[in-house]
């Protein structure tokens, strides 16, 4: 027999109690890292948060954790493939979750989330999955077409289309996001570097055009409170007063730490200097009270994590789960780059929360489930690796 493909029995063999035993464990491990490092951080950052409950936040992130574990375990059984029968639900799903906040209250004058029992539930941060997937399904539809102007104008317009849906709420950061997952789309999935070149040209050129051109004629794209923050990074000595006061809390806070950090007199955590020292700023948290050590050692969990979705995108069995892992690769290394950059002064402000250490269910959950899905490509990836050296040696 000369087969060169899995047989039916041959993959239900494999997909037996075993499979459990054949998810990555490095990038589990990453995971379950990071999830240990915000759980200590909290429990320090958020002590004088809630009176009277100085875990509350650290019980709910653990909550939230364990709920994305058990997604993951759940996601590594499942073959990832079947998804691409429902790009068109997932990207209308995206669109509805994205449109349904605009009529829900108001929290802190923005409009992003579903109040729900347990958590307020963010629509754009699992659009970013959906967008993935979705994005990975509609490149495969035309895989042979991809040196076409069409096919890469209809893949980064649909990225625009979730982003220019989630820009208003306002959330500059999340849509800055999809586009990244867009781009990265495109790149994983062999369009020239001419396209990919014109792409970022008029990217350049759009954001121009919205922060200078437009404000110029009386025209205001970002919110004021938006372009504060833009002036603030790209002219501190000239910004309104208390546009630059976040950034300079973080710088304090980061430097003072020094090697090992301050533990219990990081004041400028524990004493409510530092804004948003369990979200946006969870990275100058951990560098005021561990130092340099303790920042290291979360840098470090995110280059294996980071390692093993690159990875998993080269072990993929087909151009669906290669285009998945690179979309969700594109989003956390976006993520850490822009939130632990803002913390330094080396990009601006722009809220977008550091994966698995930043407290909140909405970004919790949907990392994990990125990492679920990371697991599954890996997993169906040593199944036919397995089923493949069968059928060789049959």
């Amino acid at each position: 027999m000369s087969a060169t493909a899995i047989q039916p029995g041959e993959e239900a063999a494999v997909a037996s109690p075993r499979r459990w035993i054949l998810i990555d464990p490095l990038l589990l491990l990453s995971a379950l890292g990071l999830i240990a490092c915000s759980l200590v951080t909290l429990k320090g950052a958020t002590s004088k948060t809630v009176p009277g409950h100085p875990l509350y936040y650290v019980e709910r992130q653990a909550i939230f954790a364990g709920i994305g574990l058990l997604v993951v375990l759940a996601l590594s059984r499942i073959d990832y493939s079947r998804l691409r029968e429902y790009k068109f639900g997932l990207f209308a799903v995206m669109v509805a979750l994205n449109l349904v906040v605009y009529g829900m209250p108001p929290i802190q004058g923005a409009r992003r989330w579903i109040p729900l029992p347990l958590l307020e539930f963010q629509s754009s941060e699992f659009g970013k999955l959906l967008v993935i997937v979705a994005l990975a399904a509609f490149a495969v539809d035309r895989s042979r077409r991809l040196h076409e102007w069409r096919t890469t104008a209809r893949i980064m317009l649909l990225a625009l289309v979730a982003a220019m849906l989630v820009i208003p709420q306002p959330d500059l950061g999340t849509g800055m996001v999809y586009v990244a997952i867009g781009f990265s789309i495109l790149f994983f999935s062999g369009t020239s570097w001419k396209h990919l070149t014109a792409l970022a040209v008029l990217f350049v050129a759009a954001l121009v055009i919205a922060l200078v051109g437009a404000p110029a004629l009386g025209v205001h794209v970002l919110s004021h409170y938006q372009e504060q923050r833009l002036v603030g990074f790209l002219h501190p000595s000239s910004a309104p007063e208390g546009a630059t006061y976040n950034i300079h809390q973080s710088l304090i806070a980061i430097g003072s730490g020094q090697k090992t950090g301050r533990g219990a007199l990081a004041t400028q955590t524990t004493q409510g200097f530092l804004s948003a020292s369990s979200t946006d700023f969870v990275f100058a948290a951990v560098g005021e009270t561990y130092g340099f050590v303790g920042a290291a050692v979360v840098l470090s969990l995110y280059a294996l994590l980071i390692w093993r979705a690159l990875r998993i995108l080269t072990m993929a069995k087909n151009l669906f789960g290669t285009l998945i892992a690179g979309g969700i690769l594109a989003m956390l290394m976006f993520q850490v780059f822009v939130n632990v950059g803002m913390t330094i002064g080396i990009m601006p402000i722009t809220g977008v929360p550091l994966p698995l250490l930043s407290y909140g269910g909405s970004s919790v959950i949907v990392t994990f489930i990125a990492i679920g899905l990371l697991q599954s490509i890996y997993v169906q990836a040593r199944i036919a690796s397995a089923g493949k050296g069968r059928a060789l040696i049959s």
